[in-house]
């Protein structure tokens, strides 16, 4: 599948969100995560809300460890303050070890902590969580969206996602 081009994509978002009605938990939890910032374990139970709902076929036995999700959020607090803030509209490239950082300490985080899946991790699970953190500068990411753009992500998913990022910034369309 060829990429879109930035004009394309941003039609296609426009008619997508004119389509699509069914987005009341993606509407409801960025709110929950608002509205519990800087309480790590409240931000973390927003999170989980969706993460699992979501992602269900993958959670349904196995979780990630709730109190590592807290920790997380909590030890990177100042900088995951730093990107609410912003907009992807301002990344550049000095950006590139703090998104690569939180992404691999997300992506820790949310790996399955128990069953015979332990130490599983999905890129696409972290990528949501920080766009619910962090909706105006992080982006959904999964499978066919990584291979549309060359962004495969079986090996070293970090760097993967931040050259998404990159790409992403050239066709953002931020909500209204």
């Amino acid at each position: 599948m060829k990429a879109p081009s930035p004009d394309e994509f941003q039609r296609g978002y426009k008619e997508f969100q004119r389509q699509e009605k069914r987005d009341a938990m993606y509407k409801v939890v960025p709110f929950l995560a608002a509205y519990s910032w800087g309480k790590p374990a409240e931000t973390a139970d927003s999170l989980s809300l969706l993460l699992l709902t979501w992602n269900q076929a993958l959670h349904r036995y196995d979780s990630f460890d709730f109190d590592r999700l807290e920790k997380c959020i909590a030890g990177n607090m100042s900088l995951l303050e730093k990107y609410r803030i912003r907009s992807i509209l301002y990344y550049s490239p000095s950006d590139d070890h703090d998104i690569s950082y939180l992404f691999q300490e997300f992506l820790d985080a949310l790996k399955i902590s128990d069953s015979k899946k332990a130490g599983t991790q999905s890129s696409v699970f972290t990528a949501k969580a920080l766009l619910l953190l962090l909706p105006s500068y992080f982006t959904l990411w999964y499978y066919e969206i990584a291979n549309t753009y060359g962004c495969n992500y079986p090996h070293n998913p970090a760097a993967k996602y931040l050259k998404f990022i990159g790409i992403y910034k050239q066709t953002a369309v931020i909500p209204q």
